[in-house]
């Protein structure tokens, strides 16, 4: 098992770390195309989008303000130069923090736990 912390920013499958996570912009592939590691349990859930609306947000809305008070812009003006950033921010973000949840879930051996009762309640 590779290294996850290398594996999920670069997108790459977290048992070899050299096939590629993603068939697309954002879907897992059904197996790694190096090692044949299935990818079937890939869920990352909710977390990676939680993560770039906080990273985005941060990097984003000191620009919005600069630009705002600072360059005392349009609204429309505004909406066209911000619109593209998000946009490229967020997509561009959210690759490698989906990747990364999902190379953590395998370091960690986390998964699902369903019909299992807690002992200590």
């Amino acid at each position: 098992m590779t290294k996850w912390w290398k594996a999920g920013p670069l997108c790459k499958c977290p048992e070899c770390g050299k096939g590629e996570l993603f068939d697309g912009l954002l879907k897992f592939r059904a197996e790694c195309p190096a090692c044949g590691n299935s990818f079937a349990d890939a869920d990352a859930g909710d977390g990676p989008a939680v993560i770039v609306i906080a990273v985005a947000g941060t990097i984003l809305v000191p620009i919005l303000l600069i630009l705002m008070f600072g360059f005392h812009l349009s609204p429309l003006i505004l909406m066209l130069i911000m619109a593209p950033l998000v946009l490229i921010t967020s997509i561009g973000l959210l690759r490698p923090f989906k990747s990364t949840l999902f190379a953590l879930q395998r370091h960690n051996k986390a998964g699902e736990i369903i019909g299992k009762k807690n002992s200590d309640q």
